[in-house]
Parts: C-alpha cells; structure tokens; sequence
C-alpha cells in the first residue's frame, strides 16, 4: 500500500484517493462503488466521487477504514 503521493493541491478527489490507495481494482470500480453509496467519508454516506478529502479525513470502504495523510 502506497506511503507517499504527489499531491500538488491540499485535497485530492474521493475517487482517486481509493484507487490510490488499491482499495477498488479499477477507477470505474471506485465511481460505481461512490455513486451505490458504498463508501463512507468521517461516518457518513458519501456519493459524489469528486468530493475533495483534505489532511485528516477518514475513508471507509470495503471494510477498511484509511486515514488522509496530505
């Protein structure tokens, strides 16, 4: 599992966080999984996929929760 990512903004988009993270095989894997409301973001239902995690967001999917590390 990745450590480190080049981020050169102060967020990155929900979407890319999971596949950045391996947690969906694919992209569209993570977008169907966003918009079935599969995922979760600091405890709630998130389903945009473009929703921007900042430094210390908590992201739950698949059983896994992970920590946002900007």
């Amino acid at each position: 599992m990745p450590t480190n990512m080049p981020v050169t903004d102060n967020y990155i988009k929900l979407d890319s966080f999971i596949k950045w993270q391996g947690l969906a095989e694919t992209g569209g894997q993570a977008k169907l999984d966003i918009q079935n409301g599969l995922v979760r973001v600091n405890g709630k239902v998130e389903v945009r996929r473009g929703r921007k995690l900042v430094q210390g967001d908590k992201v739950t999917y698949r059983g896994k929760t992970m920590l946002v590390e900007i």
